[in-house]
């Protein structure tokens, strides 16, 4: 049978095309990936808050969710004029030109490409080499839930209310709950980095039969791990508004800090945002308005430094960093010999 013809859809005075429209992407839910175009169409103010002038790599499922995903960095070549690219380096000495968004078509021009959800660099194109943008991963490992880092995220909220610092939280969309908060691009990745660490480590120190930093899984136990190494150069997190690869399509939601107690990320979809989002608006409209200073937790690090805390493992494929820690699992760790 002949595909079916495509659709096009109005976008900001642009048309989109949208082939294949009927193409079941999510099959539980039944959504096509028109209605991907389209929800990503009903949050355009929020989507591309979340994504403008941030270099944005892409998870697509061409076959839907159920099949092989890809993971893409670099923006297809072939592509309309007016879909912005932004070139970055990788720690490998290679180089991409990633997504750069600055208008809702861009976003659903993606869709078109069955791109599911969106994951930004915590900079801009202006700099990518600093970023504006803190940010708290809270991720309840095994054993614990989402319950367990709604607790976490009352402890981080408190923390940073205590400081000074206006903090945006959301739902993952998935096991855990984001924290933003905006910083002036002013430090390069490892100095922010450093700085999440040593906030990590306060609510650690606050909640530690609850919270752990810990990088290696087999030290963390049953707690919610506060993911400080999302702050490393070139890591990214799915943004706000972000469908999620799940059955149920949940999306990463922005929330109000009123809200999260009583939330479930069930509570937000494909399905269910587009009304929230039309009776609401972005609850995160204010994010770029609330800069934060990033020298109250650099003190933090003098601190942790004089008490002994220094550096912490970072993934894999960097190469190795000043001050880091062997980069070797603790069980695997070899002994000095005795004698």
């Amino acid at each position: 049978m002949a595909d079916p013809p495509a659709v096009e859809l109005e976008v900001g005075g642009r048309l989109v095309r949208v082939s294949n429209p009927d193409k079941v992407l999510f099959p539980a839910a039944g959504h096509t990936k028109l209605d991907l175009a389209q929800y990503y169409l009903s949050v355009a103010d929020g989507i591309v808050r979340a994504l403008y002038e941030r270099p944005t790599q892409l998870r697509r499922f061409p076959d839907g969710i159920e099949r092989d995903q890809i993971y893409q960095k670099r923006v297809p070549q072939k592509r309309p004029e007016w879909v912005e690219a932004v070139r970055v380096t990788f720690p490998s000495g290679r180089h991409a030109d990633e997504l750069c968004v600055t208008e809702p078509a861009q976003v659903v021009w993606a869709a078109n490409l069955a791109v599911i959800d969106f994951h930004p660099w915590p900079s801009r194109r202006a700099d990518t080499e600093h970023p504006d943008e803190l940010r708290i991963d809270i991720d309840p490992q095994p054993g614990t839930t989402f319950a367990d880092g709604k607790r976490v995220a009352a402890v981080v909220h408190e923390a940073l209310e205590e400081v000074g610092y206006t903090a945006w939280p959301k739902t993952s969309g998935n096991r855990g709950i984001h924290v933003a908060c905006r910083i002036e691009p002013r430090w390069e990745f490892p100095v922010v980095r450093r700085a999440a660490l040593a906030f990590a480590r306060e609510v650690e120190r606050r909640a530690p039969t609850l919270v752990t930093t810990a990088w290696w899984k087999e030290e963390r136990g049953e707690r919610v791990f506060i993911d400080y190494n999302q702050n490393a150069r070139d890591r990214t997190i799915a943004s706000a508004y972000s469908v999620r690869p799940r059955p149920d399509a949940t999306v990463s939601a922005p929330v109000t800090w009123d809200e999260l107690p009583d939330v479930e990320t069930e509570d937000f979809t494909m399905a269910t945002m587009p009304a929230r989002f039309a009776e609401r608006g972005d609850v995160q409209a204010g994010i770029d308005d609330a800069v934060c200073d990033l020298r109250v937790l650099l003190e933090w690090v003098e601190r942790d430094e004089r008490e002994g805390l220094g550096e912490a493992p970072y993934p894999p494929n960097f190469p190795k960093m000043p001050g880091e820690p062997p980069r070797v699992q603790p069980s695997r760790a070899k002994r000095k010999p005795s004698g």
